[in-house]
C-alpha cells in the first residue's frame, strides 16, 4: 500500500488560483493511473481529473476542463492539480488517489482506485 499526502488547499477568492500537491510515500512499478476527486458537504465524491503515470494521458470532468490542469513529476513521486479561475462551486475536500496497475489510460470511477490521501480543504469565497 502507498501512502498519499495532499497539500496546497486553503481559502481563496473567486477567480483565484491554487495548486494542490500529492506526494506518494514510495515509487511503484507498472502502468497505473492517479486521479483527483472532490467532495462537497452533502454531496457525493466526484471525479475531477486523472492522469496516466506512464503516458501522461489526461482526462477532466466537464466542470473543470479548461480551468484545472493535472500533471505529475515521476522523479518526485508527486501529483499536482493546478486550479485556475476558481468559483464557489469548487469548494470541497480534494483527494488524490492511485489505482492498481491497469491497461487503461485513464480511470474516472472512484471504485477503480485503491490508495487514497486524507484530503485537503479548498474553500472559494464569492
Amino acid at each position: 500500500q502507498v501512502q498519499l499526502v495532499e497539500s496546497g488547499g486553503g481559502l481563496v477568492q473567486a477567480g483565484g488560483s491554487l495548486r494542490l500537491s500529492c506526494v506518494a510515500s514510495r515509487p511503484t512499478m507498472g502502468n497505473y493511473v492517479m486521479g483527483w476527486f472532490r467532495q462537497a458537504p452533502g454531496k457525493e465524491r466526484e471525479f475531477v481529473a486523472t492522469i496516466n503515470w506512464i503516458t501522461a494521458h489526461t482526462e477532466y470532468s466537464d466542470s473543470v476542463r479548461g480551468r484545472f490542469t493535472i500533471s505529475r513529476d515521476n522523479a518526485l513521486n508527486t501529483l499536482y492539480l493546478q486550479m485556475n479561475r476558481l468559483n464557489a462551486e469548487d469548494t470541497a475536500i480534494y483527494y488524490c488517489a492511485k489505482s492498481v496497475p491497469t491497461f487503461y489510460l485513464t480511470l474516472k470511477r472512484a471504485e477503480e482506485y485503491v490508495d487514497w490521501g486524507q484530503g485537503t480543504q479548498v474553500t472559494v469565497s464569492s
